[in-house]
């Protein structure tokens, strides 16, 4: 999913400092293409390492031993693994519309509230068992989706609700004309929190960028303990020091 702009700024730079190019890069094709915004396909296949001017010179290895399935000897994740590469190698028969089925690799939903049924069900007397938790997860295409979910989700577990919101005014009190509250509020900047974020005590949160590395890393998950105007205790879930109770200052955020 890596622009070809960073390797290509990666191989100016490496003939810069060594006056030659050698990496290696790991990953799949047939996984999702890169993000262009308000991009169109032939943005994303232009914008793609295929794309790159030094692709010709790569030398491709592959993998054909998938070691989680090897190591377990599961059945049922052998048999996974082959309906995905199955349908990453374009062998799915397609029907008049040009459509495939997944019936074989996920169970569909005609709702959203089902879909929550069916991942977090009964989750007012379990939001507080860590282990029940860490088994589920719901991912969503755009960041709207997931707002809408995780504000049901949110209205389903008990306790007192405590709103944050973003700063929404500039440093520069001449600025005000040029960036409008209403516009500041709009903005919601991929990896970042939304303008108003809503905590209880109780409800799983991401560490999406930590400030003083290398104690958490990005993507570690908490469970919120009390909350206060600026200052947010919460239980380490996953990651280095799980069970460990740290505390999250919000420095940009204010109640």
């Amino acid at each position: 999913m890596a622009n070809k702009g960073a390797l290509e700024a990666l191989d100016r730079s490496l003939k810069d400092i060594r006056n030659s190019t050698a990496f290696m890069l790991s990953g799949d094709f047939r996984q999702t293409l890169l993000v262009i915004p308000k991009g169109s396909r032939a943005d994303e296949v232009r914008a793609c390492l295929k794309s790159f001017t030094l692709w010709p010179q790569v030398k491709t290895l592959s993998l054909s031993t998938n070691m989680r399935v090897h190591l377990l000897g599961d059945s049922t994740s052998a048999a996974f693994a082959e309906n995905i590469l199955t349908l990453g190698e374009g062998k799915v028969p397609r029907n008049d519309r040009g459509d495939i089925s997944i019936s074989e690799l996920c169970n569909t939903v005609d709702i959203p509230s089902d879909l929550l049924e069916t991942v977090v069900p009964n989750l007012e007397s379990n939001y507080a068992d860590i282990n029940w938790l860490s088994k589920r997860t719901i991912l969503a295409p755009k960041k709207v989706t997931f707002s809408a979910i995780n504000d049901q989700l949110l209205s389903r577990i008990p306790g007192e609700e405590r709103i944050y919101k973003s700063i929404d005014r500039t440093f520069d009190p001449q600025d005000i004309v040029n960036y409008p509250i209403e516009f500041l509020n709009s903005l919601e900047p991929a990896s970042l929190p939304p303008y108003i974020l809503r905590l209880m005590v109780g409800c799983p949160i991401m560490l999406i960028r930590n400030l003083l590395p290398p104690k958490q890393c990005n993507g570690t998950r908490l469970i919120v303990k009390p909350l206060t105007p600026h200052l947010i205790e919460a239980t380490i879930v996953t990651g280095c020091g799980r069970g460990e109770h740290i505390f999250i200052s919000w420095m940009h955020l204010y109640p």
